[in-house]
């Protein structure tokens, strides 16, 4: 799904930021044609005086300078869009984290990270559908900091649910009289596709959500999903060694992919 042709073609066309150069070249074109029609019409006997027209002719020397300045500085930000678009074609295959509350469920698995301000009495939780409906629910950490949060993609009665977009929503609760504590939620995602239009470069994870690159905290290998995957299926006994026979516990994969 990567796709550089939109992000080639705003370079080439610069389709971006012509408005500015349009009015600009407008500017100059009614200043020719009011000062050449002034030049047409003026009294042989009274012609213009020397100095305004010296002023007149610097008043057009300035639009046409300002009207190529514009056209370079044009250049160098379609230049740096792709750049920007070559750089995040190479996120592909791997696994990024970035701020937002959609998480894709991705090979029955999601992964987020909620940060919470200060100590909470209780936190819950939530993982909704995109129709708003309860999915999962879960108890989770109270203490300030960042906790990470990983879902097998199982609903509350056990039944796997498809792979898509899933909202995951942290509620805490304080002592009577505190202040609320802020949640800042980031999500994970394997990289499938990047594109680009006007208002700059997009990434695609897993085939379901989309984020910006200003939104982009962290970025890990190829490898980085796979573990993750195996990591939930050693957990719930599905594949690979059991713990206790040389293989390791869920707990300590898990801790070697925060």
């Amino acid at each position: 799904m990567t796709d550089l042709s939109s992000i080639i073609g705003s370079v080439n066309t610069g389709s971006t930021t012509q408005s500015s150069s349009q009015t600009l070249s407008a500017d100059m074109n009614t200043f020719l044609t009011m000062l050449t029609t002034q030049l047409q019409y003026q009294d042989p006997l009274d012609p213009m005086d020397a100095s305004e027209y010296t002023s007149q002719l610097v008043q057009y020397s300035n639009v046409e300078q300002a009207i190529q300045t514009n056209k370079k500085l044009d250049n160098l930000l379609n230049l740096s869009i792709y750049n920007l678009g070559v750089q995040a074609a190479s996120y592909v295959g791997k696994t990024v984290q970035a701020l937002g509350d959609m998480m894709p469920l991705d090979g029955g698995v999601s992964k987020a990270t909620y940060t919470l301000s200060k100590n909470v009495q209780e936190c819950t939780i939530t993982v909704k559908d995109t129709d708003g409906n309860v999915v999962y629910t879960e108890k989770g950490e109270t203490a300030a900091g960042a906790h990470d949060f990983v879902w097998d993609g199982k609903n509350s009665a056990g039944e796997q649910m498809p792979d898509g977009v899933y909202q995951i929503v942290v509620d805490t609760k304080v002592a009577s009289g505190e202040t609320a504590a802020n949640v800042t939620t980031t999500i994970f995602g394997r990289v499938t596709g990047v594109a680009s239009d006007e208002s700059g470069i997009y990434i695609g994870l897993a085939d379901s959500v989309t984020s910006t690159l200003d939104y982009i905290l962290t970025i890990r290998d190829e490898n980085y999903w796979n573990d993750l995957i195996d990591s939930i299926k050693k957990e719930e006994g599905e594949g690979g060694e059991t713990p206790g026979e040389g293989g390791e516990t869920p707990e300590e994969v898990l801790s070697k992919l925060v």
